[in-house]
């Protein structure tokens, strides 16, 4: 076996021991103490007991949601920074996020239950992307400084409109929204839909590692190389919008794990997409179970949003990575 697949599989496997980690911290830790005795006879089918409900119905869902949302943001911000060839971008710079804001808020003031309000979201998200490509692509070909400036620019309406709705909805739905708007997982299982879209997601961008990784070199060297960057370009830009969609419906707008986690990454395990890829998701995965964990036990039996313990955790966390003058960025 090559050095390098070498030293990739033994870092994953250190990601892979993390994340295992993060998700029987997630299972024990609580404000409530947890007799695993119980547990296990629940899971036997001897008898259903408090502590068997509290893992299997509350702290196991939250954990799987957390981590297919991390996995999904991980991903989706690995794969725009080489959209964008921009360490600065993060999986709603394009705007993604507001639409699915704005149309879950819609839902949310007007009753509709939480399954709807997913559905807008989804729609809203879905709409915003292609809303970013027709703009963007105008008469002609579509520039990534192009795509940059319409996105940006698209995400600041969404946020105007997202403020007049809070203005004028009821106050009985104002704190549903703040919790959806800053992000958060449910005690409801991820379901069949999203894990595929992130496993179907991590395959494609597995196979296109070679092209990812001459795309960084610069567009021109990657033509000369053979690699159509019109199509590749296009399939991130799809790829990258439906994983951020499927988070956003997910558990809201939860920031920095996918700005974050790729830059961790890099800095740990070279530029080579190869291994960005899935320690990416790897990473973003265990960073919000253990997120989703705080968010249960800090101020228990208060319970704070996951998207505010993320934002506490990344944006120290990057301003140091700015200070690393030999931080690895995409080129």
């Amino acid at each position: 076996m090559p050095k390098a697949a070498t030293t990739f599989f033994l870092k994953l496997s250190i990601l892979g021991f993390i994340t295992l980690t993060a998700f029987v911290l997630a299972l024990t830790m609580g404000s409530v103490s947890i007799e695993w005795a119980e547990v296990l006879a629940g899971v036997r089918g001897e008898h259903l007991s408090v502590d068997y409900a509290v893992v299997v119905q509350l702290r196991l869902p939250r954990a799987l949601n957390a981590f297919v949302v991390g996995g999904l943001l991980g991903l989706a911000g690995t794969l725009m920074q080489v959209l964008l060839r921009n360490p600065l971008a993060d999986p709603y710079v394009l705007g993604v996020s507001g639409g699915a804001a704005v149309a879950a808020l819609l839902a949310m003031m007007l009753g509709w239950h939480q399954g709807w309000v997913s559905l807008a979201a989804a729609g809203g998200a879905l709409s915003s992307m292609a809303l970013v490509f027709m703009l963007s692509r105008g008469q002609g070909d579509w520039s990534t400084t192009r795509l940059l400036l319409t996105g940006v620019v698209l995400a600041a309406g969404w946020g105007a409109a997202v403020s007049f709705i809070l203005v004028v909805s009821p106050d009985t739905h104002l704190r549903g929204m703040l919790f959806w708007l800053m992000g958060d997982v449910h005690e409801s299982y991820p379901g069949g839909l999203r894990s595929g879209i992130l496993a179907g997601a991590l395959i494609i961008a597995l196979i296109s590692a070679r092209s990812l990784n001459v795309l960084t070199l610069g567009e021109l060297r990657a033509q000369s190389l053979g690699i159509d960057t019109g199509l590749v370009r296009l399939g991130l830009f799809l790829v990258a919008g439906i994983l951020t969609a499927s988070a956003v419906t997910l558990a809201g707008a939860i920031g920095f794990v996918g700005l974050v986690v790729p830059h961790l990454v890099r800095i740990w395990g070279g530029s080579d997409h190869r291994f960005v890829i899935p320690a990416s998701v790897l990473g973003g995965g265990s960073l919000l179970v253990l997120a989703e964990m705080f968010s249960r036990t800090l101020l228990a039996p208060i319970q704070l949003p996951v998207g505010v313990i993320t934002a506490f955790v990344g944006v120290p966390l990057f301003l140091l990575l700015l200070r690393r003058s030999t931080a690895p960025v995409v080129h």
